[in-house]
């Protein structure tokens, strides 16, 4: 079993060309590789995912305990050769500036893994040197195992960065710089993989890390002992009869936790995907979870889709039980404007949205009202938004009509995972 964290020294250095193109080349010898990412992020992990051909998942600190990340580590490891763990921000960056809580190096240590740091080695020679020496020696219960150069001028300028790096942690190999080998950003990060335009850049990021990187000295730098798989990370199926619960699923909403989605089937669910941009709604749903995404950006084809905001609303009239996150609560507004124009949404919630707004980045801490994730459960989840409520200055209110519940907070239902049982009780008990 071999774990390779893949941390930075800080934010955009490369952190996801990198763990993409390595899963590429790792893939391309016939390993098995099981892709995560330390934090919140739901972007990564869909291009890791792309890349694997196996759904990642997210590691986070904060969020979940440290034995919770222990046994999702292990349950997903339990059929792979290789762990591509990508880290957050930079190396220690976490949710508090003194201590390592919720950082790659926290998840690092977790997991008895030694760290690949990934480096900007653009304009730098033996300065790499001295970046490299503070990092590996910050903690000195972390290991440094190698370096990963990336936006490196040619190959003579990585032979210079090796030799600055002699007698420390080694170059294990470098990247280019190449426009072609970036993915391109937007608001709240990285654009999303879609099978026509990222297909390509994956293939390139994989020939450029087999061209470049010590395959086989980096899988020796990794290995170790594989852990053995958890037997209590998912609940005891449930004995009721199931359930049918809708997923919005599509260009406009694609963030969701994979492990948020286990446990509504280990409870019993069995979720129906739709699109709300394309799709009729489906019937016989018990409940509706509409996760977050990129409503602004398909705003005119989701009010175009006259129907299914009918019947959404229709559902939501009836007291059936309907959650909705970040974008999802978007959808469910009267409205959304963006730049000034008004599109008609569902008109569930009392409020209207607009884009752009206020960035908010932040981890949060609830307690569930009561609805369709029943009352007074304790949970964690983070929010990132730069949309806002019409005529609110407070980002934390959530909002509800009937039995609808929405508010910008994305929760991870496996840092209490009795709410994904009560919003399977709940849809049961509407159905």
């Amino acid at each position: 079993m071999h774990i390779i964290v893949v941390a930075g020294t800080h934010s955009g250095v490369g952190k996801t060309s990198v763990a993409v193109g390595l899963i590429g080349a790792l893939r391309r010898r016939g390993l098995v590789v099981q892709p995560f990412k330390v934090g919140p992020d739901f972007i990564d992990p869909a291009h890791h995912a792309r890349a694997a051909g196996r759904r990642a998942h997210n590691l986070d600190g904060w969020m979940l305990t440290r034995t919770a990340n222990i046994e999702l580590f292990e349950r997903h490891t339990e059929d792979a050769d290789v762990a591509v763990v990508e880290g957050m921000m930079g190396l220690f960056d976490g949710r508090d500036p003194q201590a390592e809580t919720g950082s790659a190096a926290e998840m690092a240590k977790w997991l008895g893994a030694p760290v690949v740091l990934v480096i900007d080695a653009s304009a730098m020679a033996r300065s790499a040197a001295a970046l490299v020496h503070g990092y590996a020696s910050f903690d000195s219960d972390l290991h440094v195992a190698g370096v990963i150069a990336n936006r490196v001028g040619s190959a003579g300028h990585a032979d210079l960065i090796a030799a600055a790096l002699d007698g420390g942690a080694p170059l294990l190999g470098w990247l280019a710089t190449d426009a072609a080998l970036t993915v391109p950003e937007r608001h709240l990060g990285l654009h999303l993989p879609r099978a026509d335009d990222v297909g390509a850049q994956r293939e390139a990021l994989a020939d450029s890390v087999e061209r470049s990187v010590d395959i086989d000295a980096l899988l020796e730098a990794t290995a170790g002992p594989r852990r053995p798989g958890p037997v209590t990370l998912v609940p005891r199926a449930s004995s009721e009869p199931p359930v049918r619960i809708g997923i919005a699923r599509d260009e406009a909403f694609t963030f969701y936790y994979e492990d948020n989605l286990a446990l509504l089937e280990a409870a019993g669910a069995v979720l129906v995907e739709f699109s709300p941009l394309a799709d009729e709604f489906p019937a016989e749903l018990g409940a509706l979870y509409i996760g977050g995404g990129y409503p602004e950006l398909f705003a005119a084809a989701l009010e175009a889709n006259v129907a299914t905001r009918a019947a959404i609303r229709d559902f939501a009239a009836a007291g059936l039980p309907v959650y909705a996150e970040c974008g999802g609560m978007m959808y469910l507004a009267q409205a959304l404007h963006i730049d000034g124009r008004r599109h008609e949404m569902c008109g569930v919630l009392p409020i209207e949205t607009e884009f752009p707004g206020p960035l908010e980045i932040s981890y949060r801490e609830v307690m569930t009202p009561g609805g369709p994730l029943g009352d007074g459960l304790r949970a964690r989840g983070h929010w990132f938004h730069n949309a806002r409520v019409r005529g609110e200055k407070d980002a934390s209110a959530d909002y509800r009509a009937s039995n609808a519940h929405g508010s910008w907070i994305h929760l991870h239902f496996r840092s209490n995972p009795a709410i994904a049982e009560a919003f399977v009780g709940t849809a049961r008990a509407s159905a």
